[in-house]
């Protein structure tokens, strides 16, 4: 395939791309990556080293358009063989715009695909991790696959920390569930984008994050099914940096942002909307209960404290105060 047969939508553009590409390959695995080359090269490397016999293509989204470090190392993957597929610039920095970009390119240059599976740029897949989500979304006909993103703490004193409800996975068990809340460890099947209205990540959620979750929710309003795959692991780095308190109070915030507006996007009426702003209201001594249920199964204050923190985020957003966690600085040459 000659790069000028790549479909890109504008201003993107090819940073790389495999001698050789297959057209009517099935399975696409989408890599948005942001500043993080050294981790995107293990995520990769992880990549590589699937135990599976179906044939995949990777889509990597470079985010940075100045220094571009992620494609350097994408580059060295798809020049040596180890992976095949295409990395591409999208010079709008945004995660929404980010994985916009690596969805509609696999979508659009893998016409055959039908799975289109999401990873991180500081994760790991376990070695059967894309043959568990595949051989899930075709055994099950379900619409979204979600499987467990488990937190491996630079620090083991902070393994204390793997109940938090920031880094617990959602789910303990595989099987049906009623939605999937992150794009970390996902797949989704092309007719959930055929038959979305809009299959965009909003753009809203750029620099807050959320976008994930009001895709999945609108997802399920359009009557998408979701199926949980506990053994579909992948390992999430986190650096020391996201055990400080500051970094948890500010993802309790975000998460208490992300659902006052999704759900607001979808309360459209003077009646749903009163009762959002009751619903709001009500989290706060609901927040309270939550925080000694958790306090007297963890003995943590720092993981008790969570819903408080949550319902605050989510009064805040209601009068139109949120963290913007993903609106990095430019880089000064």
């Amino acid at each position: 395939m000659e790069s000028s047969d790549i479909n890109l939508n504008a201003p993107r553009t090819i940073a790389a791309m495999s001698e050789v590409l297959d057209r009517h390959i099935q399975t696409v695995v989408c890599i948005p990556t942001f500043r993080r080359p050294q981790h995107l090269r293990l995520t990769l490397d992880s990549l590589v080293r699937q135990r599976t016999s179906r044939g995949f293509a990777v889509v990597i989204v470079e985010n940075e358009a100045t220094a571009r470090e992620g494609a350097a190392v994408a580059t060295g993957f798809l020049a040596a063989g180890s992976l095949s597929g295409v990395c591409i610039v999208e010079p709008r920095q945004g995660n929404c715009y980010a994985i916009n970009a690596a969805f509609e390119t696999a979508r659009a240059n893998f016409a055959s695909a039908t799975s289109f599976l999401m990873i991180d740029d500081d994760e790991v897949a376990s070695a059967d991790w894309l043959e568990r989500m595949v051989s899930a979304a075709e055994t099950t006909g379900a619409d979204i696959i979600g499987g467990p993103v488990i937190p491996k703490f630079a620090d083991e004193i902070w393994n204390r920390l793997g109940h938090h409800p920031a880094f617990a996975p959602a789910y303990d068990s595989s099987g049906p569930v009623p939605i999937i809340y992150g794009c970390g460890n996902c797949l989704i099947t092309r007719t959930v984008f055929e038959k979305l209205e809009d299959p965009a990540f909003d753009q809203r959620f750029n620099f807050l994050g959320g976008g994930d979750l009001d895709f999945f929710a609108r997802s399920r309003r359009a009557g998408m099914t979701f199926h949980w795959v506990a053994d579909a692991v992948i390992r999430e780095t986190v650096p020391a940096s996201r055990t400080e308190l500051s970094w948890l109070v500010l993802r309790s915030l975000r998460i208490g942002a992300i659902n006052y507006l999704v759900e607001s996007k979808a309360s459209q009426t003077p009646w749903l909307r009163a009762r959002l702003l009751a619903k709001v209201l009500a989290l706060f001594p609901l927040s309270l209960y939550r925080a000694a249920r958790l306090y007297l199964r963890e003995r943590q204050a720092i993981i008790a404290m969570h819903p408080i923190v949550v319902a605050a985020g989510s009064a805040l957003a209601a009068i139109g105060i949120e963290p913007q966690p993903y609106k990095a600085s430019k880089i000064v040459s």
